[in-house]
């Protein structure tokens, strides 16, 4: 049903019940039933274009094979661009990672070589060196008038 008010406003009405809720002058945003309603109280998503594909699946439609086949051919195309693309990306940002885990892992085992090696043989090897790694360094104590204030 199309209504088409005196200022050419079209109103397209998917049954008899809209058409005589709108000449009751109801406000669809206010009638529980409605789409606006839906909407307008966040009920349905707004903007989800499946849906749209949904309304439209069940009409029957011509397809040219040759367009259909190029179709299907250009999808495939376009998904190995895609891989490649995002194989691409995973590269560049794992380029420097390996890298970077090594120097990372040679720094902890060379902070944290007195759990791979015993005490006595670390002495053995490098006496100043095993002294130095020992040695903590500790801030002067300060006054107790420093601490007051």
């Amino acid at each position: 049903m199309t209504f088409v008010r005196n200022d050419s406003k079209v109103f397209h009405f998917c049954r008899s019940k809209c058409h005589r809720n709108f000449k009751m002058k109801r406000n669809p945003r206010k009638v529980a039933w409605t789409k606006a309603y839906r909407r307008a109280h966040g009920k349905d998503l707004t903007e989800d274009s499946t849906f749209e594909f949904e309304r439209r699946r069940n009409r029957p439609e011509k397809y040219n094979r040759v367009t259909v086949q190029k179709s299907v051919q250009a999808m495939k195309k376009v998904l190995d661009i895609r891989k490649a693309r995002a194989d691409r990306h995973w590269d560049n940002r794992m380029a420097g990672k390996k890298k970077s885990d090594t120097a990372e892992a040679r720094k902890v085992l060379e902070n944290e070589i007195h759990l791979v090696k015993a005490p006595p043989a670390q002495l053995a090897e490098d006496p100043e060196g095993y002294m130095e790694k020992l040695k903590v360094k500790v801030a002067a104590p300060q006054s107790m008038e420093s601490m007051e204030e």
